[in-house]
């Protein structure tokens, strides 16, 4: 079922009939709305007329003034009108780039309703900065209200945090508490949520803060964090590797991911070739370093009990331990048979 009830192209060519040649190519050449469906700069037309970039601009402006005074705009008042329902049915204010795709999949007939939202009266182009995306709205008060909730939940969000999309949603929704009943739905907060540049989704859907490790991957060590957080539990680094590939599609030497998790902070290896995420609790060091740990904090301990916590915190065979554990440099055995530090 079509989106919208028009034919662009046509409202468009009534639109730009009253338009003097030079006046017309600006327009269509600014706006892609040609065959080519390719936009150019204020520069590249300038360029073409032997004008300024700023000549171009004016006489973009004038034109546009032109079309919005004809009887034709008039005229055509009911495609503003319906555009407006939808932007409305779709929470006030939209991602630019969502909406435009929401409506149409070709890059001409997106062209051509850019083109109206700079034309209509109705619509309110909100540009992009170091916060929200490229957007557009018909109710400003409302989009004010978002744009403080969504600084709100970015401000909650710790650095390493990770969420799903239910989650965040839920908690976009607690903030908007002044916005009317039928915008407090999920779909429109999804819509809402696409618009802020500081909260971000990561390829395995989880959100966070958009400069966050845990959301904007860079590279091998990134992947193989998110792949280990999903699995739980400690992982070999070639069972990394091909987790990153099956899951990520993203090619990756064996001996890169070891090269990778052995550098980064938020790996620990807790056993022959085996990685931990130091989010778990565990922490770096060699067997009877681990050992020393836990007798430091536990006091005295039998030589079963060594073994016990050890193995909670490392993939070892209890022999390994028990070597570390019997070293006379570091550890002594006591009378009753238990273990302590020298």
């Amino acid at each position: 079922m079509a989106v919208i009830s028009f034919k662009p192209k046509q409202v468009t060519k009534r639109l730009l009939s009253n338009l003097q040649d030079r006046a017309y190519d600006i327009i269509v050449n600014r706006y892609g709305l040609g065959d080519s469906a390719d936009s150019k700069t204020l520069e590249a037309i300038g360029k073409k007329y032997g004008i300024t970039r700023e000549r171009v601009r004016q006489i973009e402006n004038a034109a546009l003034a032109s079309i919005r005074k004809s009887e034709t705009y008039k005229t055509e008042d009911k495609i503003f009108g319906e555009i407006k329902t939808l932007v409305e049915s779709m929470g006030t204010m939209v991602h630019e780039e969502d909406f435009l795709a929401h409506i149409s999949k070709d890059k001409a007939v997106q062209n051509h309703i850019r083109f109206y939202l700079v034309l209509g009266d109705e619509f309110k182009h909100l540009k992009e900065d170091d916060h929200f995306q490229k957007r557009w709205t018909v109710d400003e008060d409302l989009s004010e209200v978002v744009h403080d909730a969504l600084q709100s939940v970015y401000r909650g969000l710790d650095d390493k945090e990770l969420l799903s999309e239910d989650d965040l949603v839920t908690r976009f929704i607690d903030e908007i508490k002044e916005v009317a009943m039928q915008y407090k739905n999920e779909e429109v907060a999804r819509r809402w949520l696409s618009i802020s540049k500081k909260i971000g989704k990561n390829p395995l859907g989880e959100w966070g803060p958009s400069e966050s490790q845990n959301i904007k991957t860079r590279g091998i060590k990134d992947y193989a964090f998110l792949m280990m957080r999903k699995h739980g539990s400690p992982m070999h680094f070639r069972e990394v590797a091909k987790a990153i590939v099956d899951t990520f599609g993203r090619k990756t030497h064996v001996a890169t991911t070891h090269n990778e998790l052995i550098k980064d902070s938020r790996f620990v290896l807790v056993g022959r070739g085996y990685y931990a995420l130091s989010e778990w609790g565990y922490k770096p060091g060699v067997v009877r370093e681990v050992i020393a740990e836990i007798l430091e904090k536990e006091g005295p301990l039998s030589k079963d009990d060594v073994v016990d916590r050890v193995l909670k915190e490392r993939f070892l065979k209890k022999n390994t331990i028990l070597v570390n554990l019997q070293n006379p440099e570091y550890f002594a055995k006591l009378e009753d048979g238990r273990y302590t530090n020298l």
